[in-house]
């Protein structure tokens, strides 16, 4: 496998808080990569540091052979290859769920309408909303706006898809639609980087699982070695804490 993310000696502080403490760490291209750990392990400050919402204060990430830190990299070109679902979805209220899915084509990627629109009702297909095209989102189950949320990101066409606890914030009832949405889209071979707390969906789609703990890696390996056969005594403990 090649590696389209290589992560080496990252660091993040906010302030004297050392939140990232020298993370190295690759993801493989067609890898379904999952991060798990506690409330305030680092985990989401992680993702947001791949996607450069928060600037490391050292290290490298390196996207295809380029470190994209260095000094006059394109940092807006980089953004676009790395589609990012939030926990509280993002979408523009004021337009309809088809608009929602092809604005960033047409304004970021210069898209025609009729491709941006094509495009968009593709990707809703792909995660069940096309019936809901022409609804806003303050119509939509909380279920319904994530999973436009996905679509949105897939209309990019993205080379990495990363998700910050896309479920954390919704109703039970719809946690399971949006779990199988993503289990779909991990199925057709995307790149996908979950940060999640639903230990039986990261057991069931990740080739890899990371285990963070107080801003380190402390353990990583298949779900086999991490669920079954963990290692190390934080990740024992960690998971005797969620799974009872």
């Amino acid at each position: 496998m090649t590696a389209i993310i290589e992560i080496n000696h990252l660091k993040k502080n906010f302030g004297e808080n050392e939140v990232l403490k020298d993370i190295n760490v690759s993801v493989e291209k067609g890898e379904v990569l999952t991060i798990i750990g506690s409330s305030g392990s680092g985990k989401s400050t992680l993702l947001r540091c791949i996607n450069l919402l928060e600037k490391p204060t050292s290290g490298e990430i390196v996207y295809q052979g380029e470190n994209v830190l260095q000094k006059g990299y394109n940092l807006p070109k980089y953004r676009t290859h790395l589609g990012m679902v939030f926990q509280s979805f993002n979408l523009f209220n004021n337009m309809d769920v088809l608009e929602n899915c092809m604005s960033g084509q047409i304004t970021v990627l210069k898209r025609s309408r009729e491709e941006a629109k094509k495009i968009a009702f593709e990707n809703l297909e792909k995660v069940g909303m096309s019936r809901f095209v022409s609804a806003k989102p303050a119509q939509l189950s909380g279920g319904q706006k994530q999973r436009v949320a996905i679509a949105r990101s897939l209309s990019m066409n993205p080379d990495v898809m990363l998700f910050d606890e896309p479920t954390s914030a919704l109703d039970p009832e719809m946690v399971g639609e949006v779990l199988k949405t993503m289990k779909d889209l991990a199925q057709t071979g995307l790149t996908m980087v979950i940060v999640t707390h639903e230990m039986q969906f990261a057991r069931d789609v990740s080739d890899r699982v990371i285990f963070m703990d107080k801003g380190v890696i402390a353990e990583e390996g298949t779900p086999e070695d991490l669920f079954v056969n963990p290692k190390e005594d934080r990740t024992k403990a960690f998971l005797s804490r969620v799974l009872s």
